[in-house]
């Protein structure tokens, strides 16, 4: 057995109604101004009224910046900094999707470094930690609070690069299934099958290990079991929490053993079309599911069987495309879209887009099957 690490948030909190301990928290970690970073569909909400009221009761002075965008560019990141840096903030909360965890992590880093968002993508460029973040997931998707990375998509260059640091690792993860309550039907599709995208590309990654494989297999049970629920009735207090409990162990395994050629093909749909992350992951996963099914089919077939309950197959190989098929199911079961043109994306893109997918290495090298440019144009073309 190789050997490994095994990382995450400094603490993980989650359950009905924990959002209620955030001042408790937020005083543990910060004093005086604190940055509360929030979904801009929160900005007019009883939440924001309640944290502003708890937070002074806490005896600390919210700072709320709702200036996020989806897919946020460096931009986001960098004015949240400058307002940390000019109130003087000692720690960041982040509260809602992916976009403005992910918007908390970087302008966290940025308020305690010198420099822009572009000096520090890659991996491990952060010199040092910022200022202490709690984050706060409102969807169950991207695991951003368990994650060192935070995405951004540069809007000139159109292209998306990942600050991926040990520094960017949350003080405290505070899960409430609660807070998801009121996600949209179609949000809840593309976020949960993100989140399964993440479980099963962390099992089958070159980087998998056994405490990742733990949860990650977790996850995908989790998720098979409880998504469609999520989707087709939101109020299921159940399903989410299940969802956002297979969510988090997602996060955790692709934070420790990376994901695969998913990712790096979504990135160019986000950067070049805005296609939404979770939509992007979504829309490709069988595909190279089905690319990568040779490779490993005793893995392909275990996630097969807990997806969803049916008779064990007789073959590792009925197994293993039984599993891409529950997949398949899942995806139109709640409203996926199968093909790139659904998108509107348009063909003459692919020369385009297979180049600037090979170029994310981390996800390339991680695929389980070696796979080159000529084989992620034919994926997108197969998309068609």
């Amino acid at each position: 057995m190789n050997s490994f690490s095994f990382n995450g948030a400094g603490e993980i909190i989650f359950g009905r109604g924990t959002v209620s301990r955030l001042p408790e928290l937020a005083r543990r970690y910060g004093k005086g101004p604190v940055l509360v970073t929030l979904d801009p569909f929160f900005s007019g909400s009883d939440l924001k009224s309640r944290l502003n009221k708890d937070l002074k009761s806490a005896g600390l002075s919210p700072v709320f910046f709702d200036r996020i965008e989806p897919e946020p560019s460096p931009r986001s990141a960098e004015t949240g900094a400058r307002l940390a840096r000019k109130k003087g903030c000692t720690l960041v909360v982040g509260i809602g999707g992916g976009s403005a965890l992910d918007t908390a992590k970087g302008l966290a880093i940025l308020a305690g470094n010198p420099g822009k968002v572009s000096d520090y993508v890659g991996l491990d460029r952060v010199p040092g930690p910022g200022l202490p973040t709690i984050l706060v997931p409102t969807t169950a998707g991207t695991g951003s609070e368990v994650t060192f990375t935070a995405v951004f998509t540069n809007r000139q260059t159109k292209s998306k690069g990942g600050i991926n640091s040990r520094f960017l690792y949350p003080a405290v993860a505070l899960l409430d299934p609660e807070l998801t309550l009121s996600l949209p039907p179609a949000v809840t599709a593309q976020t949960g099958m993100d989140a399964l995208t993440h479980a099963m590309e962390a099992y089958t990654s070159n980087k998998a290990n056994p405490l990742s494989d733990l949860v990650a297999l977790k996850a995908v049970a989790l998720i098979g079991a409880a998504l469609k629920r999520a989707v087709q009735k939101g109020t299921d207090i159940e399903a989410r929490e299940n969802m956002l409990l297979g969510s988090l162990l997602a996060g955790l395994a692709l934070a420790n053993a990376g994901v695969t050629a998913v990712h790096a093909m979504a990135y160019p749909l986000g950067a070049l079309f805005n296609v939404p992350h979770g939509l992007a992951n979504a829309v490709l996963l069988p595909y190279v599911l089905e690319f990568n099914r040779s490779s490993c089919p005793e893995r392909f077939a275990r996630m097969g069987a807990l997806l969803s309950r049916s008779a064990a197959a007789s073959t590792l190989e009925q197994g293993a495309k039984q599993c891409i098929r529950k997949v398949i199911r899942l995806s139109r079961a709640i409203g996926i879209p199968e093909k790139l043109s659904d998108l509107k994306i348009p063909k003459k893109a692919i020369p385009q887009m297979a180049p600037a997918a090979l170029k994310i290495a981390r996800p390339i090298e991680n695929n389980p099957r070696p796979i080159t440019e000529e084989d992620i144009a034919a994926l997108y073309r197969q998309m068609y």
